[in-house]
């Protein structure tokens, strides 16, 4: 539950700053005419996500039990490089992030309402995408059938939803900077956990061998229907008998990935350090109404 915690928070909070500076920048312009396509754009991304959430979970179940394997596996696989793209385009650019959208934003008000539109759909459509699949690989991974997972995830939207107007209102001071450091890391160690499992998706759908090749086996130390073992398997995808391939997969992701996202430069090191109100969180000299 944890991890799909942090990954609806994680992406939801992406959404909901640039849902802020798009909604400020129109308000502080005096754009007022402009806010009704962009909430039509943010809510065409949102209904997309959702429906796009759908189709993986209602349609996958139509298929043969290696044919789900193979689509979970392969779809695992996206996920994990579109989040970790994700966590390092954030890491690169979150200082810019503000001054980018601005620039957007104005190309498309002198467009008209379809680009306006299309910008807010666009800023927001790919989080959303990312989070319904991301998720979804998660809950397959996780395997149980609860619904703690898709809970955890909506708990971690809402908390980001409220962080954002905290933001937007001028009521919340936070270092984004750190925070996205932090919450980036931790998502590279929940992705590497899902690539695992996903590579053994893809060994019992037979797309790859290997599957009876066991790394290890601590289930006698580590029960997975202990408490200890669900905790461990819902906030690492942890598995007490893994294949050889998933370990090596585990390993040859994590910490290669996990050292670069950490290392002392750009964003991480602090040159990057945001000091937009809108970015950092900080309080603005005056609120904008929306």
């Amino acid at each position: 539950m944890f991890s799909n915690y942090l990954i609806g928070l994680r992406e939801g909070l992406e959404a909901s700053l640039v849902v802020c500076i798009l909604i400020a920048y129109l308000v502080k312009t005096e754009r007022r005419d402009a806010l009704k396509p962009v909430w039509t754009g943010i809510a065409i991304a949102i209904t997309l996500a959702l429906g796009f959430g759908c189709v993986l979970e209602f349609g996958s179940q139509e298929l043969t039990f290696e044919a789900q394997e193979a689509l979970g596996g392969s779809l695992s696989i996206v996920a994990v490089g579109l989040v970790t793209w994700m966590v390092f385009w954030m890491r690169r650019t979150a200082r810019h992030l503000r001054s980018e959208l601005h620039t957007r934003l104005d190309a498309a008000l002198a467009m008209g309402t379809g680009a306006l539109v299309a910008t807010a759909f666009l800023a927001v459509g790919r989080e959303g995408l990312e989070t319904a699949l991301f998720v979804w690989t998660s809950v397959r991974a996780a395997g149980d059938g609860s619904p703690a997972p898709v809970i955890g995830a909506g708990l971690g939207l809402l908390t980001a939803v409220l962080l954002g107007w905290l933001f937007y209102r001028g009521a919340l001071r936070i270092n984004l900077a750190r925070f996205f450091t932090w919450t980036g890391g931790m998502l590279v160690v929940v992705a590497a956990g899902v690539l695992a499992y996903g590579f053994h998706d893809l060994q019992e759908a037979d797309w790859l061998p290997g599957l009876n090749d066991e790394a290890f086996d601590i289930s006698g130390t580590v029960p997975p229907d202990s408490w200890y073992g669900t905790l461990l398997k819902g906030v690492f995808n942890f598995q007490p008998d893994p294949t050889v391939l998933q370990v090596t997969v585990w390993l040859l992701y994590l910490v290669p990935t996990l050292a670069l996202f950490l290392a002392p430069v750009g964003f991480a090191s602090g040159k990057g350090k945001v000091k937009e109100p809108d970015e950092q969180g900080s309080r603005p000299s005056k609120a904008p109404q929306a």
